[in-house]
Formats: C-alpha cells, sequence, structure tokens
C-alpha cells in the first residue's frame, strides 16, 4: 500500500507529537500506599508514540509540550534525552517556587498482579502543558518550514484543560494544510475529562477533533465514551470481541467521518493483571485486517501496550508496507512493551520482526 504522504527528503521529522510528557513513579513488587521507594520513568501517551518510533524503529520524531523549568522538569528532560526525541519544540515555562502557578505532572503506577488490577494515581493539575493555549506554538514553521511526514495527538491532550483541544485542533488544521498525515488516539480517560465537563464534553470535543483526522485510534470503550458509537453485543467489561460488531462500528464511524482512511484498534481480554489474550485490527477501505491472535499472553507492565501499537501501526504505514503487515507489526510492538517495565517500549525492530514471524522466548545468545 503506497499513501500519499510528504516525502522523507522533503521532512526534518517523520513524526511530531503534541502531548503532555509526565514522570512516572514506579513502585516496583509493591502497592503505592505501601512503598518506601519509587523507580521513575517518563511516559505520556503521545510521546510514548514518538519514543517508539525513534528508539525502536529509528524514525526522526519531535515533540511538542511544555514544562515547568524546576529539578522535576529537567529530570524528565534528561529521561526524554535518553528516548531520543527531539526536544527543540519543548517550552520551559517559569516556576514559581512552590507549584502555585505551574507544575509537572506525576503519575503514580503500580503494576497490579493476579487478581488485583494495575492501578494509578495521577497529580497533574495545573501543569504547563495544560496551560497551552492556542497561538502559542509555531505551527508553521514545523509543518510548512522544517516539515513532518506525520503528526500525532490524542484524546489525552485534549483532555488535559478548555484550552487544549484548540491547541491540537490548530496544530492539525496546519499538518493538513502542508500534506502531513494526522493520527489521534482517543484514549478516553474520564478521571480527566471530569473536570472540564464529564462525557458530554469529552464527546463533543473528540467528534469535533476526529473531523480533521486521517487515522483513527482507539479501543472499543473509546468509541463508545469518547465518540458515542455502541459496538453491538459488548458486554460490561468488553472481554468478549465479535469482530462483526467491531466492524460494523468502525463502519458507522467512517460513514460519519469519511476524512478518516484507516483505523486502528488493539483487542485485549484481561484473564488476570498478568494474563492477557492480546490481538489488534485495522480497517482501510472497507477491508478488515486482523494480527494473529496471542492467547494467555504473559504481562509484566500493561501501561503503554497501547501507545506501542500505535507505534508501530504508524511505521508500517509510513515505510510503505500494506495494512496487514502494519498492524501485525503494531500488535507485536504492542506485546514487547508489556514484558518490560514503565511506559515507553524498551523493544528493538528485530525483536518485533522476531515476534511478527512467530518467534519464541528461547534463550538468544
Amino acid at each position: 500500500m503506497s499513501l500519499e504522504l510528504r516525502k522523507k527528503e522533503l521532512s526534518r521529522w517523520d513524526l511530531v507529537s503534541l502531548g503532555e510528557v509526565m514522570l512516572r513513579l514506579d513502585p516496583g513488587d509493591f502497592r503505592i500506599a505501601t512503598a518506601r521507594q519509587f523507580r521513575v520513568f517518563e511516559g505520556g501517551g503521545e510521546y510514548n508514540v514518538a519514543r517508539g518510533l525513534k528508539r525502536c524503529f529509528g524514525l526522526n520524531t519531535a515533540v511538542v509540550t511544555a514544562l515547568a523549568d524546576n529539578p522535576i522538569g529537567r529530570l524528565v528532560e534528561d529521561l526524554m534525552y535518553q528516548g531520543g526525541v527531539d526536544q527543540s519544540h519543548v517550552q520551559w515555562v517559569k516556576y514559581d517556587g512552590v507549584g502555585r502557578t505551574v507544575r509537572n505532572g506525576l503519575n503514580f503506577t503500580e503494576r497490579g498482579f493476579g487478581v488485583r488490577a494495575a492501578a494509578g494515581c495521577s497529580d497533574r493539575g495545573n501543569t504547563a502543558i495544560s496551560q497551552l493555549s492556542a497561538g502559542q506554538v509555531d505551527w508553521q514553521k514545523i509543518f510548512g518550514e522544517e516539515g513532518s511526514r506525520w503528526f500525532h495527538t490524542g484524546g489525552i491532550f485534549a483532555a488535559l484543560s478548555s484550552t487544549t483541544p484548540q491547541v491540537a485542533a490548530e496544530a492539525m488544521d496546519a499538518a493538513r494544510q502542508h500534506g502531513t498525515w494526522v493520527s489521534y488516539d482517543l484514549n478516553y480517560r474520564d478521571s480527566l475529562w471530569k473536570a472540564i465537563g464529564g462525557q458530554k464534553e469529552a464527546t463533543r470535543v473528540n467528534r469535533e477533533l476526529v473531523s480533521k483526522v486521517d487515522v483513527l485510534i482507539g479501543n472499543e470503550e473509546d468509541f463508545t465514551a469518547a465518540l458515542g458509537f455502541e459496538v453491538e453485543n459488548a458486554d460490561e467489561h468488553h472481554s468478549q470481541h465479535d469482530i462483526g460488531s467491531y466492524q460494523r462500528m468502525i463502519e458507522r464511524v467512517v460513514a460519519e467521518f469519511p476524512n478518516v482512511k484507516i483505523v486502528g484498534t488493539t483487542l485485549r481480554n484481561a484473564k488476570t493483571a498478568c494474563i492477557n489474550d492480546w490481538s489488534a485490527i485495522a480497517w482501510h477501505g472497507g477491508k478488515l485486517y486482523r494480527s494473529i491472535e496471542r492467547p494467555d499472553l504473559e504481562i509484566y507492565d500493561r501501561i503503554g501496550g497501547g501507545d506501542s501499537f500505535c507505534s508501530g501501526l504508524i511505521y508500517g504505514l509510513l515505510t510503505g508496507r500494506d495494512v496487514q503487515w502494519a498492524v501485525e507489526c503494531g500488535a507485536a510492538h504492542g506485546a514487547l512493551a508489556m514484558t518490560t517495565p514503565g511506559d515507553v517500549s524498551m523493544a528493538t525492530l528485530s525483536d518485533v520482526e522476531r515476534v511478527m514471524k512467530g518467534g519464541g522466548a528461547r534463550v538468544a545468545r
């Protein structure tokens, strides 16, 4: 499959992402409330996609975000250096000394085990990126002068405040003006939307933004909560996956939003926190493509699996592979990302290709 993408030689970036980058604090084998020490990682739904494309797949990516200029912000910066995502469009905001006016986001995440589900506790109110408003980012420079083949953002960024959807919309408009493809991960988070109008506002905002999108990512719960499209025969816990119902739902989405060319969805049945059935599908041109199924996939840390699916899917599309290859790449990358701690992928391209070919877990030496 050949997409009409901006030429690589005319683009500084393969992908630019827009979103918050938080400091993730991981209690390891303990629970958040009983921990005495934490490991730190950087993470954020939109950023994770850019990092995966850089570190695993070797593409040139950049992130547009904002951080309070204090030691926590500089720690996030240092972690991002390791990830390799370009930071030339990071905005640094003066810190007031105690965080009354601006601060950096923290995300405490425990991994879960067996019947105990993974859990998170976000501490991200009044962050620098949530205060970003339209007109503060030079999108014409990014998409016109520098050039990017792809732009990615999502529903987490849109839910941070009443102004962030406007920033996403102006970025999408600028990207499309310069022939840049736009992807959007619905990533519905009820805890974020509560403060700015709840699910009704989430549906309004997401429907407006999806009208500007080429590639739409989301699971069944996202499509229902963020866009108002029900999946027929879905059970309460979204654990039973009727592919025919999925396809009919996706067809209703693209009928209402004909600008959407590709839809990607992960299929997860969490039997326990450590054992999940895992696969993915992608829709394009009236046809549904499904990855191989990985029943009883062993999970170390499920956070970031969807973001790594997204980066693998985009990698396939950016490099001219067909949709079947792209969805297999995304599903394999997502599976690998859930075998290591933290939000971000620690996989390599050779790891992904081995898993795509059905490689097992025998020791490589």
